[in-house]
């Protein structure tokens, strides 16, 4: 029998070093308003934890570099506002990859969608996605 999994406990994050990582907590916390859960470690061994609304983010300030785009394509947040997160960081400088557009993923009952695209303080792709 398969052992029984009750969700997504926490994506994990490397910035490398302090820097990274403060553009890290800033672009989350600041910018997307998520709240910071837990925190442990200073300087370079600095690591947080911050609520998604489903899930947790893990920040760690500890890596040594940036790991090529791998099988995890995406981090996607379901929002209230695709356009105002989109603003948001629009106005803080980062890059917006895709405009907020509508969409219907075309499955056997359609699943209409306002998503948008950016890219994160690391790299880390970003989609802000609202069902309609």
């Amino acid at each position: 029998m398969a052992p029984k999994i009750t969700g997504i406990h926490h994506i994990a994050l490397k910035a490398c070093g302090v820097e990274d990582y403060a553009k890290l907590v800033k672009f989350y916390t600041e910018i997307l308003g998520l709240p910071i859960v837990r925190t442990w470690g200073d300087g370079g061994n600095a690591a947080m934890m911050i609520y998604t609304g489903a899930g947790l983010l893990e920040i760690f300030a500890i890596g040594e570099d940036y790991p090529g785009q791998g099988a995890l394509r995406h981090l996607a947040f379901q929002v209230e506002d695709t356009d105002a997160c989109i603003e948001a960081v629009r106005a803080e400088g980062y890059k917006v990859t895709m405009e907020p557009t509508d969409i219907v993923i075309p499955s056997e009952i359609p699943y209409p969608a306002r998503i948008a695209f950016c890219i994160g303080p690391v790299g880390e792709e970003v989609e802000f996605f609202h069902v309609k």
